[in-house]
């Protein structure tokens, strides 16, 4: 037996599996949405392969219940951790009318559902890191006891959006989560060609906040710094900065051609964390995860994820007539 480590961070044998399960249900959704892809079923996929784990560990540390989150457009397993499920998903991808992103009107990846408190994203990237902050001022102006949490790949850290949402939040205290899941790859540029400065965390004292750095393969590690950051968030001690060190196992999308900027054996070599086996490998350890459960997560996700596919393809794309429905005032 391994050290018992989510014991120590308060998390029941029980939450690990549902963090598991959560992970593995954003993998198989991930791999059907390209097989789609490529059978011409859908346009257009922008993958979460890889990060599961810094998503997931991340969303679990959260108060689910009243907690906002802002996801950039990877986040599977956040938004489905705080209550999408694989059918909206799939709705989404088959641009169908019942999407409750956008009812057919945006591209995959464009999370948003009011009655989970996922705050919809925008194309340019960013724009949520703002967006986050104005919530996590609303709520302190409100006096209630909310964390704001918002999420974005390390190329985003250099926007504009994300210095002045930083300075603001750090200016006012506010309880706002900033968390890069860092995946060294800015669509084509690396890590190296993006910024100077060691971690993406490092940027954290020039705003007067703590920035961290932490494997963003290991969801508990990644549980413990977000848990720590919100604690911190509702004690009114102001925002946190929070890099998650991880790796994207896919294309930046499916009309991305990944061959040509990174070498083989450079992915070959990042498959060998990949943040589910050595999850998986850890439950086993531990006793929590037996060849049984495994099993029946398994046939469960898949389950899940046939009905999913089966109900967006057959369901109504949108009317022509609804096509400038929320573009335009009505009279």
């Amino acid at each position: 037996m391994v050290e018992n480590r989510h014991q120590s961070l308060g998390l029941s044998d029980e939450d690990v599996l549902n963090m598991y399960e959560v992970m593995v249900l954003s993998r198989k959704i991930d791999e059907r949405m390209w097989l789609l892809n490529r059978a011409g079923k859908i346009p257009f996929v922008v993958s979460c392969q890889g990060q599961e784990a810094a998503q997931v560990g991340a969303a679990f540390a959260l108060d689910r219940e009243k907690d906002y989150v802002l996801p950039y457009y990877r986040d599977i397993g956040v938004v489905l951790a705080f209550g999408m499920t694989a059918r909206d998903l799939m709705l989404s991808s088959y641009a169908k009318a019942e999407d409750p992103n956008s009812g057919g009107r945006q591209m995959p990846g464009h999370f948003g559902q009011k009655k989970n408190r996922i705050v919809t994203g925008s194309s340019p990237v960013t724009t949520q890191v703002p967006h986050a902050v104005g919530i996590a001022l609303a709520g302190k102006m409100n006096k209630e006891n909310i964390v704001s949490f918002v999420t974005f790949g390390e190329g985003s850290s250099n926007q504009g959006d994300f210095h002045e949402g930083a300075n603001f939040a750090a200016v006012h205290k506010l309880p706002v989560i900033l968390m890069c899941e860092n995946n060294k790859y800015a669509i084509s540029v690396p890590y190296n060609k993006q910024v100077a400065c060691v971690n993406i965390s490092d940027r954290a004292i020039g705003y007067g906040m703590p920035g961290i750095t932490v494997n963003g393969n290991d969801p508990l590690e990644v549980y413990a710094a977000v848990k720590e950051a919100a604690d911190r968030g509702r004690r009114g001690d102001g925002p946190t900065l929070i890099e998650t060190v991880t790796y994207r196992l896919t294309a930046h999308s499916s009309d991305d051609d990944d061959r040509v900027y990174r070498e083989a054996e450079e992915l070959e070599e990042a498959k060998q964390n990949d943040p589910i086996n050595s999850f998986s490998t850890y439950l086993k350890e531990t006793g929590v995860l037996t060849e049984e459960i495994e099993e029946t997560i398994v046939q469960k996700v898949s389950k899940i994820i046939d009905d999913a596919t089966e109900y967006a393809e057959a369901a109504p794309y949108p009317e022509p007539e609804q096509t400038l429905k929320f573009v335009y005032a009505e009279e």
